[in-house]
């Protein structure tokens, strides 16, 4: 069974940065081909970035060049770092393997992008 737990998330100004964690429990961590996604208010879950076990990366069309997503299997922890944000990257940001599983997903992290 595997738990995780995201935090980072925060109200940042427009063009404002934020690093996101989400820390995962479980021996299984290294296996999973871990993701970040996000939902705002009245969309669909939509993902965001995916690191697969060796350390390789996509994004979103939206999110290249301003999100990176890495990885830490030592501390069993995803991260997303977010430069440049905007207010429509207003949302509540989870992570979860990919594909995604039910029954790992959390609680998410709120990040709020708001003059």
């Amino acid at each position: 069974q595997v738990q995780l737990v995201e935090s980072g998330g925060g109200l940042v100004q427009p063009g404002g940065s934020l690093r996101l964690s989400c820390a995962a429990s479980g021996s299984i961590f290294k296996s999973l081909r871990m993701a970040w996604y996000r939902q705002a208010p009245g969309k669909e879950r939509d993902l965001v970035a995916t690191i697969t076990q060796g350390g390789s990366t996509y994004y979103a069309d939206a999110m290249k060049g301003r999100f990176t997503i890495s990885r830490d299997n030592a501390k069993n922890t995803v991260y997303l770092q977010m430069n440049s944000l905007q207010p429509e990257d207003t949302a509540v940001y989870y992570c979860n393997d990919q594909p995604p599983l039910v029954r790992y997903w959390g609680q998410g992290t709120q990040v709020t992008v708001s003059s």
